[in-house]
């Protein structure tokens, strides 16, 4: 098989498995899905979606959550790891938020990367799910599967994301970032893997040796 032909059929898999995958993250609009996915860095979206109800419930706007006292916020996110880091990451934004653009989350790379403890990823989560803007946001699990299918290297978090947006039709990314998430978690685990149950590993990882040894 050529690679179009393998991309095709894990396209074809992850569409019949995920029609529609949801977001997995708990939020209510652009700003809670930012605070979420900033929370979920190093961190299980389970242990964020217990956590976010608590923290939402207090503060779901910009404008509520400057008025939490940091050591406030920490108490609430602490189980989501790096807490204090966190807690003044999400009020320092907060407060940049209400400073320069009005209350809203800004829709550009270039406005969000610029906030305190948004990277590339959180960035690209935001833009994708939020405001529909085509990005590959690539987690453990995608750039795991990546590397396993043959579609990356795998050397950084940077190549996997231009690789696949090189391999898959722009107008799929955002759908595609979630399917490759719960299919990672649900077929292709980074522990225990068995190949011969993995609905893509099962036949790609002959092809894949084929390949090698021709």
């Amino acid at each position: 098989m050529t690679k179009r032909e393998i991309v095709k059929k894990i396209q074809k898999i992850l569409n019949t498995l995920y029609p529609a995958p949801p977001i997995p993250l708990q939020h209510r609009d652009s700003y809670t899905l930012l605070i979420a996915v900033l929370l979920s860095a190093h961190c299980t979206d389970a242990r964020v979606n217990k956590v976010t109800p608590i923290l939402f419930a207090k503060a779901s706007t910009p404008q509520e959550m400057v008025k939490l006292p940091v050591d406030e916020i920490e108490r609430i996110v602490h189980s989501c790891g790096l807490g204090p880091r966190k807690a003044q990451a999400i009020w320092d934004l907060s407060q940049i938020l209400l400073d320069k653009y009005q209350g809203q989350v800004p829709a550009s790379f270039e406005a969000l990367e610029s906030l305190p403890g948004v990277g590339h990823k959180t960035a690209s989560v935001v833009m994708s799910q939020a405001f529909h803007h085509p990005a590959f946001p690539v987690d453990t699990h995608i750039h795991r599967c990546a590397k396993r299918w043959g579609l990356s290297s795998g050397k950084s978090v940077k190549q996997t994301e231009k690789d696949l947006k090189a391999l898959f039709p722009e107008k799929d990314w955002n759908r595609l970032h979630l399917q490759l998430i719960y299919f990672g978690r649900e077929y292709c685990q980074a522990r225990n893997h068995q190949a011969s149950l993995c609905p893509i590993c099962s036949w790609l990882q002959p092809e894949l040796e084929k390949s090698v040894s021709t």
